[in-house]
């Protein structure tokens, strides 16, 4: 292997290929270089079959649906079987990482195979698309140079509040935000809990539904996120708070 960063590739390439977060027409939020590369590519990565053929097919309706092969990626996947998903890679042929929303290896099983594809001399090609996890963090007002994404926090009561004590430390420490994420159905307990356990003056945004028709990105205090009637249940939602001086 070269010790440049430029490396040699006699492979197929690993193309990760995004999603739009739902709601709205693929075309308006993803660039004609992913409808391209979804053109040319038949083998895919992806975390449902059948959403996937959907997404595939609303990008390029004329493409052959029979002509597809898909290996699934998600929580009950081995990891001794992930080899074998990339035989096509090492067949020469290209490939295409799809996830369910938004942009693949990010909050998303897709990662493990894109670290394998890294230790087989796998070309790793990311696509432009929407992240709801960036887009809330573009609007929240609160520090994009100094961030940590947490993912979703334990759903023990007194877990979470514990844990949403610490990085709540830890934000005012390092002037750091921190970014959630929570299941769509469990959105109003997770912002009840926000609510009983940050201080008052700490900043809360919530991004809700973010690229569709109903897409509400808000930021303000915890005090006053007390005065406001929140719909959040079962809307896909991204979390992010900063502790200040």
């Amino acid at each position: 292997m070269s010790n440049s960063i430029q490396q040699e590739f006699k492979t197929g390439k690993l193309y990760l290929i995004p999603n739009d977060l739902g709601g709205s027409a693929p075309l308006e939020v993803l660039p004609l270089s992913v409808k391209k590369k979804i053109e040319d590519i038949d083998d895919y990565i992806v975390e449902n079959e059948k959403t996937a053929r959907r997404f595939i097919k609303k990008m390029v309706p004329g493409k052959s649906q029979p002509s597809l092969n898909f290996s699934i990626i998600n929580k009950y996947t081995k990891p001794e079987d992930l080899p074998e998903f990339l035989a096509a890679c090492l067949e020469g042929k290209d490939m295409g990482v799809i996830s369910e929303a938004g942009c693949p290896g990010i909050a998303d099983p897709g990662a493990d195979v894109v670290k394998l594809a890294h230790s087989k001399n796998i070309r790793v090609i990311p696509l432009v698309g929407p992240s709801s996890i960036f887009l809330t963090l573009m609007s929240s007002g609160l520090n994009g140079q100094n961030f940590a994404f947490n993912g979703y926090l334990p759903i023990d009561k007194a877990e979470r509040k514990n844990a949403i004590k610490k990085l709540e430390r830890t934000s005012l420490e390092l002037n750091q935000a921190q970014i959630f994420i929570e299941t769509p159905y469990r959105n109003e307990k997770f912002l009840e809990d926000l609510l009983q356990t940050l201080q008052q003056q700490t900043t809360l945004c919530i991004g809700c539904e973010v690229t569709q028709a109903s897409e509400a990105i808000l930021t303000r205090t915890v005090q006053e996120w007390k005065k406001i009637k929140t719909d959040l249940h079962k809307k896909p939602c991204i979390f992010i708070f900063q502790k200040e001086q």
